[in-house]
């Protein structure tokens, strides 16, 4: 049985669309490579900023906190970033300063007082 002129388009354009999305998918690759490199280089820079800044038992305090809860640990730890780069850490941010940083830093505990009747 041969194939109709109607078959061979068909076929060359499921070609053309697999071709295209392939195509796509390997650009996507390089983008997202060029993200990661970028994350890790503004990770990279802010870890050196807080070695810079902290003391090593505050940085100690810092991990500890990363242990249990990382978002949080991460948002002290951009906003550390931010105020070094900005000048306004003079010297270097001791265990005690940590401790003040985090009680600041650290969301409204809401507590629920449940009665039953």
């Amino acid at each position: 049985m041969s194939e109709t002129p109607d078959d061979e388009r068909l076929e060359e354009l499921r070609e053309r669309k697999m071709q295209e999305i392939q195509d796509r998918a390997q650009q996507g690759g390089a983008e997202e490579e060029a993200q990661e490199a970028a994350r890790d280089r503004a990770q990279a820079q802010q870890e050196a900023v807080l070695k810079q800044h902290l003391t090593d038992s505050a940085r100690q305090r810092l991990n500890a906190v990363e242990m249990s809860k990382p978002d949080f640990a991460a948002k002290v730890k951009k906003q550390v970033a931010a105020l070094a780069q900005s000048g306004r850490v003079q010297g270097r941010i001791d265990e005690d300063q940590m401790k003040e940083l985090l009680r600041e830093l650290q969301p409204e505990q809401t507590s629920y007082d449940i009665r039953r009747r």
